[in-house]
């Protein structure tokens, strides 16, 4: 038995686990890179294996980072089955579809500006015809439902309380007589989140490969986000500015709503217009509706009462339509704009801080973690100028970010969700966290007692 570390190693997205055993191999999440340009270009168009040789994939969860380069592992010849939770299922359809369009509109722009340059053109990483291929290769499971993926490997999906039908992936190994369980956090949520369940845990864990997002940070108080979100948005509304966030559009856009939807009812912000746009979150806010077992307790009361819609009110507006989302670029503020992608590197967020990010007066306003070399990171790390769609731009609106409405533990939930765990692990693996918040809880968990924390490299494999 061997685990290799292919993605999200010494970084935070891209994420591929590869499982040998028996002979066969199982790949734990298959998502996009997200960074420089080209290094993500070659990263995710080339994968460290062969995609025929992979006989299954357990997936974690819908996000693209996790999940957004499926539909080129099956184009490059992968034929096994692809299992994950039904609300997972759910979220990828709209999801997978949304990333194949982007990745379209953006290499047809693209291509247009380096065919006035007179520079050879580009292909997709992958079509729509691609996602099509992949739909029929899903498989959905229940929480807590036993299942084979290979002989040799059986699973069970416990709750991860990250997103909606995001799951802790429990693998039983059997291999020459030899039986190991290895535990997958994926990307592992917090206590009290809006909207979904706690995360879970686990029994009998001997190897646990665990995420490290926020490795060596402790977050807000998810209590004081209402009161920053109210002086933030009240000044705002007294400036006329154009609230830009950027957020993905799977969880954080929901839990977004459901602040501003508390912050405008009990009016202690003035009322202004909200406006998401982005065609995923309209359809993913739908899946929500149809997933109650991912709900917590509140959310579900909510969800009883016939006049309450804890996923809109009477200020908000789904923007499907491209040309009502230009149209948002010309209307004056005070308003506020939800857009995807979270990180900034694709999509219409783009477009709005184009149009936005000049105006000392706006204010974007990051609700989530921003991967090294992206758009997003550079802006919250306050640069001066940025380069959007190639150009340079000077950034003169406000900055801010909130680490609260993040949907990973940091570090202490991290430690105190391992310390819970019945058994200590005789070996972790610490991914998914840029190499210093990696580091970092590899040291935390050393200092707590936890000796066999190790930081793979990249493409380093492991006996199990």
């Amino acid at each position: 038995m061997q685990i290799t570390f292919h993605g999200a190693v010494r970084s935070v997205t891209g994420s591929r686990h590869l499982i040998d055993v028996q002979g066969r191999k199982v790949l734990l999440d298959c998502g996009l890179y997200q960074g420089r340009r080209f290094e993500s270009e070659t990263r995710n168009r080339k994968f460290p294996f062969d995609a025929k040789s992979i006989d299954a994939v357990v997936l974690s969860h819908a996000h693209i980072d996790h999940s957004g380069n499926l539909p080129n592992l099956v184009k490059q010849g992968f034929q096994g089955a692809i299992h994950a939770t039904r609300a997972t299922i759910g979220l990828l359809e709209p999801m997978l579809m949304d990333s194949a369009h982007i990745q379209e509109r953006d290499v047809e722009y693209l291509n247009k500006r380096l065919a006035r340059k007179k520079k050879p053109t580009v292909d997709p990483l992958y079509t729509k015809a691609d996602v099509d291929k992949t739909f029929p290769m899903f498989q959905p499971h229940a929480y807590g439902e036993q299942f084979e993926v290979i002989p040799g490997v059986s699973v069970h999906f416990r709750d991860a309380g990250h997103i909606l039908g995001s799951a802790i992936s429990v693998l039983d190994l059997q291999e020459g007589g030899k039986q190991l369980r290895l535990c997958y956090t994926g990307d592992l949520g917090r206590d009290h989140l809006p909207i979904i369940r706690d995360p879970e845990t686990v029994p009998g864990v001997q190897v646990l490969v665990t995420e490290t997002t926020y490795g060596n940070r402790l977050h807000e108080e998810t209590l004081e986000v209402p009161a920053i979100m109210e002086e933030l948005l009240t000044r705002a509304h007294q400036k006329r500015s154009k609230v830009i966030i950027p957020s993905f559009a799977v969880g954080r856009t929901q839990e977004i709503v459901t602040v501003l939807k508390e912050l405008f009812e009990s009016k202690r912000v003035p009322q202004m217009p909200v406006y998401v746009d982005s065609p995923l979150a309209v359809n993913v806010t739908d899946v929500f509706r149809e997933h109650e077992e991912c709900f917590d307790e509140e959310t579900m009361h909510l969800l009883r009462d016939e006049h309450t819609d804890p996923f809109g009110f009477r200020l908000m507006h789904y923007v499907r339509d491209l040309a009502e989302s230009k149209s948002l670029n010309t209307k004056k503020g005070p308003m506020i704009i939800i857009s995807a992608s979270g990180m900034c590197e694709a999509g219409r967020i783009r477009h709005h801080l184009l149009n936005s990010i000049e105006n000392p007066d706006n204010l974007v306003l990051f609700v989530g973690f921003q991967a090294a070399h992206t758009l997003g990171r550079r802006l919250v790390e306050q640069q001066k100028k940025v380069k959007i769609f190639g150009d340079p731009i000077e950034v003169k609106a406000e900055v801010r970010s909130i680490d609260a409405f993040s949907a990973h533990a940091d570090r202490d939930e991290l430690l105190g969700w391992i310390k819970n765990l019945d058994r200590r692990p005789r070996r972790l693996y610490l991914v998914h966290g840029e190499e210093e918040q990696s580091l970092s809880f590899r040291d935390t968990l050393q200092e707590n007692g936890f000796r066999n924390a190790v930081v793979p490299e990249p493409d380093q494999s492991y006996l199990l």
